[in-house]
């Protein structure tokens, strides 16, 4: 046996949690193992995996996540699986930090529910690691109960939170004798799972399955024959739909849901050392900077294009939707905006951040109340939260360097959430710019109001205009571009922004920038509300968050941290500029 090293790291909310370290035995490959353990368990019972594997030059990491074994707190519970997701994003970058190692020497090995932050925190930071290898993952849960998710969403909502204990025992999850008694006495399990954990969990896997197009790491899956505890359907679904051209899947007849853990776990393990050589002989990089002609969301967005037949039921249903829209819902002080200047301009923006129902009539005023609280707007909000702590970030660093606070934000709208995002910090300057006269003109009065005027300036200027950004005097230290580039489907005027920027900030210096790599809604905005351009149908082309971090990447920046809504719809990242690019 190799004897782990056991210590703790603060995660971003400076919780403390439990990890384990194996150090190699034997000269150390420029490799790391990351593994994760399912539901319920902890890393001690991780320990045969990284004796049996026998890869004794190569350290592995393993952690308890938040609410399990030798952490504290309620047994099962996080604040949101989001908060967990950026867990393992904060722990994988505190290893890398910690012991020398560069994103893409890691290799995540995932079991079960770990298999599913693995997926989706591969899906959502596009982080570039080596290998990601999943152990019959948990996108579907076997709920034997009729009705249980309804059910459990409405007693959630009736009750608050509350706990679910697992029906599974040990002998449906290996046919290990030595697994089976070790689970049973092992006082670290725990069967309570937070309620909505348990929810998050399915509405999580949809999202990922659904959108595994997205997922260019190379991936291997392994899929339990026998698996009494999660379907496998969604597992296959995932596989033919992932988008990463090295990929492999496995299924081992007879195994039960703890895959690494049976009873005949050794074939497992010989594909996993296959899978890990195979990847390391050579892996293409993927490049799609051209992502925009062809490929997973250009065909999306080109069948969003077509109007579709006037036979279905959805087409009338978008039809009947617009209409009630454009009509009735006018009464709506919000949805009557959306129609006069864009629902993607910087008005309707200014709109939604703002937060306050507006109405005409109790009807409208209702309805101007959901069409706030919808979930593209609860993210438009979230984004700013998120884009005011990046800024901050950034604004941090450059003080402790010493250098000066000069920030340009190149597509402003009305430039609300840039001048709350400066409020409290000693800044040099502030250059607002923006396409449209009436953005330009209401950021000024934002200004004047605010009592900036010896600070900040709004000039109308072209966000996509290479020589005019790369010009701009006194070079900006901060660059941030938001809400922009999820409104132009096409690559080139994304990329000479980004070169324009690449010019204008100096080494050091930073670009706060944003993404929408998913959003539950777009065909229903792309057939019922307008855009900003000449009252055409707001059809978006996604940018996967691996696509735009390549865009950012070829410009000459290095992305540092990323954040990003609960919904998985809007991100927000920290990119620094770096030398010889």
């Amino acid at each position: 046996m190799r004897t782990p090293q056991e210590k703790t790291f603060n995660s971003f909310d400076q919780s403390t949690l439990f990890y384990r370290h194996w150090p190699a035995t034997s000269t150390a490959a420029r490799r790391a193992i990351v593994l994760l353990h399912r539901g319920h368990e902890h890393s001690g019972r991780l320990q045969h995996i990284v004796d049996e594997l026998g890869m004794t030059d190569t350290p592995f990491f393993a952690w308890d996540a938040r609410g399990h074994g030798q952490n504290s707190g309620p047994r099962g519970y996080s604040p949101s699986l989001g908060t967990t997701v950026r867990d393992l994003d904060t722990f994988i970058h505190y290893l890398c930090q910690t012991y020398g190692y560069a994103i893409e020497e890691i290799i995540v090995i995932a079991q079960s529910v770990g298999a599913i932050l693995a997926s989706t925190w591969v899906h959502d930071y596009a982080p570039k690691i080596r290998a990601l290898i999943l152990a019959s993952p948990a996108f579907k849960v076997k709920l034997y109960v009729p009705l249980a998710r309804p059910s459990l969403r409405l007693m959630e909502k009736l009750r608050g939170n509350f706990y679910v204990n697992s029906y599974v025992k040990a002998k449906f999850l290996t046919h290990d004798p030595e697994r089976i008694a070790s689970y049973n006495a092992d006082p670290l399990i725990a069967r309570p799972i937070s309620v909505n954990i348990l929810l998050g969990l399915y509405d999580t896997a949809e999202r990922i399955i659904a959108d595994a197009g997205a997922i260019q790491t190379p991936t291997q899956l392994l899929i339990s024959g026998a698996d009494f505890v999660v379907h496998q359907a969604p597992q296959r679904i995932f596989f033919e739909r992932l988008g990463s051209p090295c990929k492999e899947m496995h299924t081992l007849q007879g195994f039960y849901h703890d895959t690494l853990g049976e009873k005949d776990r050794a074939q497992a393990f010989t594909l996993i050392r296959s899978f890990i050589q195979k990847v390391e002989a050579g892996v293409a990089k993927v490049d799609l900077s051209h992502a925009d002609k062809s490929g997973y969301t250009a065909n999306e967005y080109l069948q969003l294009q077509q109007s579709g037949s006037p036979l279905t039921l959805k087409h009338w249903h978008f039809a009947l939707t617009r209409l009630s829209l454009s009509t009735v819902g006018k009464l709506s002080d919000g949805i009557r905006l959306g129609w006069e200047t864009g629902f993607d301009s910087g008005s309707t923006l200014d709109y939604v951040y703002k937060n306050k129902t507006s109405g005409r009539t109790p009807l409208g005023r209702f309805g101007d109340r959901t069409y706030l609280d919808s979930v593209g707007w609860k993210g438009i909000r979230q984004r700013k939260v998120n884009l005011e702590e990046l800024i901050g970030l950034a604004i941090k660093s450059l003080t402790e360097n010493k250098q000066s606070i000069r920030i340009v934000d190149i597509a402003a709208g009305h430039g609300r959430y840039i001048l709350d995002a400066i409020a409290g910090h000693k800044i040099d300057r502030v250059l607002l710019r923006d396409y449209s006269p009436i953005n330009v003109e209401a950021g000024k009065e934002l200004i004047k109001e605010k009592g900036l005027t010896h600070l900040a300036d709004f000039q109308q200027g072209d966000a996509f205009d290479q020589a005019s950004l790369a010009s701009l005097s006194p070079a900006p230290t901060l660059a941030v571009v938001s809400g922009l580039y999820e409104l132009f489907p096409e690559n080139a005027p994304i990329k000479a922004s980004l070169a324009g920027l690449a010019e204008a900030v100096p080494d050091g210096g930073f670009l706060v920038y944003t993404n929408q790599p998913w959003h539950p809604q777009l065909e229903l905005i792309a057939r019922t509300l307008s855009s900003h351009r000449g009252g055409a149908d707001w059809i978006m082309r996604r940018r996967t968050q691996y696509e735009m971090d390549q865009l950012v990447e070829q410009a000459g920046f290095e992305k540092i941290t990323q954040r990003i809504d609960e919904w998985g719809i809007f991100t927000v990242s920290l990119a620094r500029r770096i030398k010889n690019k």
